[in-house]
């Protein structure tokens, strides 16, 4: 991610706040909170491109042997990303691991999955936690000082639990085909 000059005087002045906390005027809180906005686009933005590019490798991958090399670049590109690659992805490099590439692409894929299995049977894997909206700045004028004192409301009591349905309910009886027509059973 890139920032321009704009961005990165109102990041400067909010990082000199975050160490100086003093009272901030109402124009540093507005450019914080368009910082902020531009920030969340651009992360909505790689979540798209990031779906895409993820959409496009299985659409190679659906079309293999053909695609061989297409598949392989994007399959490069996407490890380079960090994408972890699936089992559909090691199937279709087995398939395809007479080439070279292939080859190393596999050997690659295999030692990113044995070590994103072992992270996740030791509990040790971590996802990055979504980020928060930016509401309000310390010290500034905002959502925060409204809240503040406002008294918090009482939180609403559980509804009830949702009867569970019976398996009768769910999965009807089968019905028996109706018996075909007597003139039928004659011809038979």
């Amino acid at each position: 991610m890139a920032f321009g000059a704009d961005e990165l005087r109102v990041l400067r002045r909010a990082l000199a706040h975050a160490l100086h906390p003093a009272p901030l005027d109402d124009e540093d809180v507005q450019d914080c909170h368009r910082l902020a906005g531009s920030v969340d686009e651009a992360v909505r933005e790689a979540r798209r491109l990031r779906a895409f590019l993820l959409a496009d490798l299985a659409r190679y991958r659906d079309a293999l042997p053909g695609s061989a090399t297409g598949y392989l670049e994007l399959l490069q590109d996407a490890l380079a990303a960090g994408y972890e690659p699936g089992p559909e992805d090691l199937a279709a490099l087995r398939g395809l691991r007479h080439g070279a590439v292939a080859a190393a692409l596999l050997e690659r894929c295999r030692c990113l999955a044995e070590q994103s299995v072992r992270a996740r049977l030791a509990g040790q894997r971590t996802a990055p936690a979504p980020r928060t909206r930016l509401l309000a700045l310390p010290g500034g004028r905002g959502r925060a000082a409204a809240a503040a004192q406002q008294p918090s409301p009482k939180p609403a009591p559980d509804p009830a639990p949702k009867p569970v349905p019976k398996p009768s309910e769910v999965f009807p009886p089968r019905r028996r085909p109706a018996a075909p027509p007597p003139e039928k059973r004659a011809a038979s």
